[in-house]
C-alpha cells in the first residue's frame, strides 16, 4: 500500500456548509486547495476531464448571491462519470472515438447544480460502462486510491477514486452489473444502487438500457443518502423512470439478515477475506441481527443470464450505436460482448421466462430476512493480472452483483475492513426494490463499526443525524405500548419497529393513571419539578399513523416529547387533568419498573 496525500480540507457536506458559514473558506478558495491536491495524485488515471478555471467559473459564479442556508449542496465539489452528461463538456464513455458535447446536463446532474453542488470533473470508466475493473478504457487504466498497481473496480473506477482521495465530496457513477458497488468496496468509501428506476437516467450513455441506474458514492452514507434524495425527482420526460412506492417494511434494533452457504462465497482464493466477511457477520450480530443461512443458488443463476444470456445483445446494440467500427471498441470489450449474434429472438423469451422463475424464488428467500449479506465481490487483483486474462477475472467480481437490476433490488456497498494484502474489501446489504433508505440506515450503523477512516484519507467518520426512511416518521411510547406490553401489537400489526431505548429530558411527572387493564400512565411535562422517563422510540409508516393516534383515549394524546439528547420527537402527553386519582409514580424512572413491582395479578392486559 503506497502513502496517499492527504486532502487539504474535510469534504463532508455540513462541514463545508460550515466552512463556508463562518467565513473560514469560499467555494473558490477550495477548488483552488483542490486543484493542488489534484496535482499530487497523478499516477492514478482518474479523470478524462478535469474543468479549467474557466469552465468551473458559472458554477462558482452562480453561488456569488446565494447562501449556504438556501441551497442544500452550497459549494461542495463532485465528480461525474464520463457516459453522464454534464452540459457543454465533451462525454466519451472512455473511448477516444467516441464523443458528445452535449447542451444540457443530464437530469440528475441537474438536480444537483440546482442544490448548488460544484462539478470537478468527468470520471474514468470501463468503456461504455462494460466491465468491473476499470482497466478498460482509452484513457489508461484507473488505479487504487491505496495502490495504482491495483484496479480500482470498475466500471465506475475514477468516481470511486476521486471520492476515496478526497478530491470531491461525492461522485456520480452508473451501475448495471455492480459498477457501482465494486470500486466502492475496492477503496474504501459507501455506495448506493438505488431501486431500478428510482433516478431518472436521462442524459446517461446507454450500457444497457433496460437495467441501468445512477449510483452515488460518497464519505458516509447519510450523506450518500442526502445526494440521492436530492436527484430523486421527478423527470415526466424519461421513459425508464419508475413511480415510487413507499418501503414495503422497516428495519429496527432488531433484524434478521441472510448469509450464503460457506460453499457459495468463493473466498478462498483472497487471504483475509473470509475472515472480514465473518467479522462482518458478528458485527451485525453485536448491533441486534440474526444470520439465517439461505441457498444463494437461484441468485447465482439469475447473475449467469446477464452475460451469458441474451442481454449481452442489449449491451451490443447500445455500443453498436456509439461506435461504427467495432475494432475501435476496447479489445476486453470486445470480448465481452462477443457470441452476442449467437442468441435469437426465442432465446430473449426463455430467457425471460427463467428470470421470471428465478425472480420468484429470489423473492421468496428475500422475504424470510429483513435483508441480505454478501461479499461486494471476492477479492481484488493487479492491474496487470486483470489484463492478463480479462473475462474470467472480471466475471468473478460480478458473481455478487450481476443479478441485482435484473431482480430489481436495491443495494449498498459497505466498507468492511482490509485482507491481508492490505487493500480494502466490502460487503453488500440488499433488498426489495423501494427499501433504499431502509437498508442505507441499517449500513450506516454497520459502516460506524467497520471503518475507522474514509477511502484512503486519514479522516474518522464524523457524528451524523440517521438517515430518516421517507414516509415514515417516530413515536416515543412510555407505557402500554412498550415492547411485551399489551397494547404494543397496535405498533407492531401496523409495521412498527423498535428503534432505540431512551430517556426523556429531566422534566416530566409520571403517573400511573386510574382505571385498567390495560394500566396505562401518563406523561406530563413539568420544567421545574420533572425528572427523566424511560421511552421507547419507534419507527412507524406514516400512512399507519392516523389509525394509530385514533385509537389512543382521553386523557392521553400525542404530542412533542423532549428528549436526554435535546432533540423532539412525537410522543405520547397527558393532560393535566388526567392526574387526578392518579398517583405519581416519576421516582421509578419508567414503566417497566414500576409494573415489575406490582403484584403478577395486575399486569395482565
Amino acid at each position: 500500500m503506497t502513502n496517499c496525500p492527504e486532502p487539504p480540507v474535510r469534504l463532508d457536506i455540513d462541514h463545508l456548509l460550515a466552512c463556508y458559514r463562518s467565513g473560514e473558506m469560499t467555494p473558490r478558495e477550495l477548488c483552488a486547495r483542490l486543484d493542488v491536491h489534484r496535482e499530487s495524485v497523478p499516477d492514478r488515471n482518474i479523470w478524462i476531464h478535469y474543468l479549467t478555471p474557466e469552465e468551473r467559473e458559472p458554477y462558482l459564479n452562480a453561488l456569488e448571491n446565494q447562501s449556504p442556508d438556501t441551497l442544500p449542496l452550497y459549494g461542495v465539489p463532485f465528480a461525474i462519470k464520463d457516459n453522464i452528461h454534464l452540459e457543454g463538456i465533451p462525454t466519451t464513455a472512455a473511448s477516444r472515438h467516441f464523443s458528445i458535447t452535449p447542451d444540457t446536463s443530464a437530469f440528475v446532474v441537474e438536480q444537483l447544480l440546482a442544490a448548488g453542488a460544484i462539478p470537478m470533473g468527468k470520471t474514468n470508466l470501463d468503456q461504455f460502462a462494460t466491465g468491473l475493473n476499470g482497466t478498460r478504457s482509452d484513457f489508461g487504466a484507473c488505479g487504487n486510491a491505496f495502490d495504482p498497481e491495483y484496479i480500482a473496480g470498475g466500471s465506475s473506477s475514477g468516481s470511486a477514486v476521486a471520492v476515496a482521495l478526497g478530491l470531491v465530496s461525492f461522485a456520480l457513477g452508473t451501475d448495471t452489473a455492480g459498477s457501482g458497488r465494486v470500486p466502492a468496496a475496492l477503496n474504501n468509501i459507501v455506495a448506493i444502487k438505488p431501486t431500478l428506476g428510482c433516478l431518472s437516467v436521462s442524459g446517461v450513455i446507454p450500457a444497457c438500457q433496460t437495467l441501468d441506474c445512477v449510483s452515488v458514492f460518497a464519505r458516509s452514507f447519510p450523506q450518500a443518502n442526502r445526494i440521492l434524495r436530492l436527484a430523486d425527482c421527478v423527470n415526466p420526460t424519461d421513459p425508464w423512470q419508475r413511480e415510487k412506492a413507499p418501503a414495503s417494511y422497516l428495519i429496527g434494533g432488531k433484524f434478521s439478515f441472510g448469509v450464503p452457504r460457506r460453499s457459495q462465497l468463493n473466498l478462498t482464493l483472497f487471504s483475509g477475506a473470509e475472515a472480514c466477511f465473518d467479522a462482518v457477520v458478528s458485527q451485525l450480530e453485536a448491533i441486534g441481527g440474526r444470520a439465517v443461512e439461505i441457498d444463494f443458488t437461484p441468485f447465482s443463476e439469475a447473475a449467469e443470464l446477464l452475460y451469458q444470456g441474451p442481454w449481452v445483445n442489449e449491451r451490443t446494440l447500445s455500443v453498436n450505436g456509439l461506435v461504427s467500427d467495432p475494432d475501435l471498441i476496447n479489445a476486453s470489450v470486445r470480448v465481452a460482448l462477443k457470441g452476442a449474434e449467437q442468441f435469437s429472438a426465442e432465446d430473449l423469451f426463455a430467457a425471460q421466462y427463467r428470470l421470471k422463475e428465478l425472480k420468484r424464488k429470489t423473492d421468496q428467500i428475500l422475504a424470510t430476512v429483513d435483508t441480505i449479506l454478501t461479499p461486494t465481490c471476492p477479492g481484488i487483483y493487479t492491474i496487470a493480472e486483470m489484463e492478463a486474462d480479462p473475462l474470467t477475472l472480471d466475471t468473478c467480481l460480478g458473481s455478487f452483483t450481476n443479478f441485482m437490476n435484473l431482480l430489481n433490488y436495491a443495494a449498498v456497498a459497505v466498507p468492511a475492513g482490509f485482507t491481508e494484502n492490505q487493500l480494502p474489501w466490502g460487503v453488500t446489504l440488499f433488498g426489495p426494490a423501494w427499501s433504499d433508505t431502509v437498508i442505507v440506515c441499517l449500513a450506516d450503523r454497520l459502516h460506524r463499526q467497520m471503518a475507522d477512516t474514509i477511502g484512503a484519507t486519514g479522516d474518522t467518520l464524523l457524528e451524523e443525524p440517521a438517515p430518516i426512511v421517507p414516509d415514515t416518521l417516530y413515536v416515543a411510547v412510555c407505557g402500554a405500548h412498550l415492547e411485551g406490553f399489551p397494547l404494543n401489537g397496535q405498533l407492531t400489526s401496523r409495521g412498527g419497529v423498535l428503534i432505540k431505548c431512551t430517556r426523556t429530558a429531566p422534566r416530566y411527572r409520571f403517573y400511573a393513571l386510574a382505571g385498567g387493564p390495560p394500566y396505562r400512565p401518563g406523561l406530563v411535562r413539568s420544567q421545574d419539578e420533572g425528572v427523566s422517563i424511560e421511552v421507547e422510540i419507534w419507527q412507524l409508516p406514516e400512512k399507519q399513523f392516523g389509525t394509530f393516534v385514533a385509537g389512543i383515549p382521553h386523557p392521553l394524546g400525542i404530542g412533542q416529547l423532549e428528549l436526554e439528547d435535546q432533540s423532539w420527537c412525537t410522543g405520547f402527553i397527558c393532560e393535566p387533568i388526567g392526574t387526578a386519582g392518579a398517583t405519581d409514580i416519576s421516582d421509578t424512572g419508567g414503566w417497566r419498573h414500576y409494573m415489575s413491582k406490582r403484584q403478577p395479578a395486575d399486569t395482565g392486559s
